[in-house]
């Protein structure tokens, strides 16, 4: 593999999310699609998931993540994006062991999103308290995290 297909895949992967945060789906499959048919990357399966989220393919976003984690299983991003998959299906159990492999990925920048997620997951299994304390991390490795905010006042709401 040269350097110049190399950095030609990685201007088509950039190329592609480009198109999906534009909410081109159909485009960004195409582009993320041609990227990988350049150099397959850990980063260019994950994306296609989501872009293949967007489109409501959830099964589809899953074997995508399933790839890049067999390219790179350090790669911290697809662990979580399975597991939010899963929430979306309703499978609560399968999601949780997929998000704390997020939060023990090696490399991953987003640290808080795994932390909401697996709050998510136990939600929606009724176990209050457990999601309390995820959705309380996801604010300790990001006070912002507007998201995890909401979610914590409503659960305290709940349960009070």
């Amino acid at each position: 593999m040269n350097q110049e297909t190399l950095t030609r895949a990685w201007e088509v992967l950039q190329d592609a999310y480009q198109a999906q945060m534009e909410g081109d789906y159909d485009r960004a499959v195409e582009l993320y699609q041609s990227s990988l048919e350049l150099h397959p990357t850990a980063e260019a399966h994950t994306f296609l998931g989501w872009a293949y989220h967007f489109q409501g393919k959830l099964l589809d976003a899953i074997a995508e993540c399933k790839r890049a984690i067999s390219l790179d299983p350090d790669f911290g991003n697809p662990y979580n994006d399975i597991g939010a998959y899963m929430i979306e299906l309703g499978q609560f159990d399968e999601a949780i062991p997929w998000l704390q492999q997020a939060i023990e990925a090696p490399r991953y920048e987003p640290r808080h999103f795994p932390h909401y997620n697996l709050g998510r997951a136990y939600l929606g299994k009724e176990m209050y308290g457990r999601a309390i304390r995820c959705f309380q991390e996801a604010l300790n490795v990001e006070p912002e995290y507007t998201l995890a905010r909401q979610a914590l006042a409503s659960l305290r709401r709940l349960v009070n």
